[in-house]
């Protein structure tokens, strides 16, 4: 392995013509180049250069090697600038829920992308339960996420009316036991909807379990089984259910949550999410 410290030495001497004025270049004495020329020549195996009174000559090994210490140094130097970039870039980290994420986030990506060009954007998608915890834990900058009605302060908070539905072609009152889908244990859509099939007296069982809100979608009109959706994604081919043990549930809300002390990029990707949700028609709560 050749050392870079070496390979500089190396290109200084050849460039400056000699010893003293390559010293002179890196601030170095005479001798510290010497010893670190034959360091270079002894790791190389052969002599590199040729003392020629003040001045120095390449010998062919010398001549090959001067050519690959010149790539290799500004490899080094393109390497150190690209991660120095990196880390000196604003990183901004959204959590997101699932069912929010699909078509919404293309847009806010491009906004915030022509507001901050030189930030960097991740997102992560997950529960809501997981998105508060990735917050707490500071690896998360801001979140929107769903939490029981009532959660407390947050920058903006919109209610949800969450819907028992199913494919319009099935008579769900007479399926017995209730065919369930659900996103995995720890949602509090699927919470309600167990507690609420008990509460009534309805056997049920999970019959699909997505953490993918287009497999949940998938799974609905595809008539596998019914599901507690918020009443913004009801579609056109779903039947909302009313009675027969799919009675109405505790609302949630939509809450966007920053972390404390945001920064200048964080606050304006918040504002953006609040612009987008108050756009949508939703009701502001604070």
């Amino acid at each position: 392995m050749f050392d870079l410290d070496l390979l500089k030495t190396f290109v200084s001497v050849v460039d400056a013509g000699g010893f003293t004025r390559a010293g002179e270049r890196v601030h170095r004495t005479q001798s510290t180049i010497s010893q670190q020329i034959r360091k270079l020549e002894d790791l190389a195996g052969t002599p590199l250069l040729i003392r020629e009174g003040r001045g120095v000559a390449l010998t062919a090994e010398g001549e090959r090697l001067v050519g690959y210490a010149r790539r290799i140094l500004a490899l080094s130097q393109e390497a150190r600038s690209v991660v120095g970039a990196a880390q000196a870039a604003e990183h901004v980290r959204l959590g997101l829920t699932e069912d929010f994420a699909v078509a919404e986030l293309t847009s806010l990506v491009a906004q915030f992308a022509k507001l901050r060009p030189e930030c960097r954007l991740d997102v992560r998608c997950d529960l809501s339960v997981e998105l508060e915890r990735g917050l707490e834990r500071g690896d998360l900058d801001l979140v929107l996420m769903k939490r029981d009605a009532g959660g407390g302060p947050a920058e903006g908070v919109w209610p949800e009316k969450l819907v028992w539905v199913g494919a319009a072609d099935v008579d769900w009152r007479r399926v017995d036991p209730v065919p369930l889908i659900a996103f995995p244990q720890g949602c509090r859509y699927r919470d309600r909807a167990v507690h609420a099939l008990e509460a009534s007296g309805r056997r049920w069982r999970v019959a699909y379990e997505s953490a993918s809100l287009i497999g949940i979608e998938a799974a609905i009109a595809g008539g596998l089984g019914v599901a507690l959706i918020e009443a913004r994604a009801v579609r056109p081919s779903y039947a909302v259910l009313v009675g027969d043990g799919f009675v109405p549930v505790p609302p949630t809300e939509l809450a966007l949550k920053v972390a404390p002390g945001g920064r200048r990029p964080v606050r304006d990707l918040a504002d953006l999410v609040l612009a987008y949700c108050e756009q949508e028609g939703l009701a502001r709560a604070a």
